[in-house]
């Protein structure tokens, strides 16, 4: 299954949440029981340093389980720190190993006025 294409738009200076459901060809929900996801967004896909990470062990991406829900984070402070837009992957991992590069994209950064 070739990833979905989702651009994001994030304000900066202000929280930031998404909330994602991963169904399959039917659209029914995939069970993310005992799977980890990790989210990169870079500068451009040729960059080596992350602009920020979202993982499932670092808080900042939280699965449902068998409701296909993940919930994707970024505190206040953290997209002040963005310095620029760039693009990103979501990829979730099994417990098995097998890994799912489930969406890809732009990530779009709105610059704060007020600091």
């Amino acid at each position: 299954m070739a990833a979905g294409i989702y651009n994001f738009i994030c304000e900066q200076g202000a929280t930031f949440t998404r909330v994602i459901n991963a169904t399959d060809g039917a659209g029914d929900p995939i069970d993310l029981t005992g799977y980890t996801a990790r989210m990169q967004v870079r500068r451009d896909m040729d960059a080596t340093a992350a602009l920020i990470e979202l993982t499932t062990e670092n808080g900042r991406i939280s699965l449902g389980g068998e409701t296909g829900e993940i919930t994707l984070t970024i505190d206040a402070d953290d997209t002040s720190d963005i310095p620029r837009p760039g693009v990103y992957d979501l990829e979730l991992e099994s417990d098995s190993g097998t890994v799912i590069r489930l969406l890809k994209g732009a990530f779009y950064l709105d610059s704060e006025v007020t600091r």
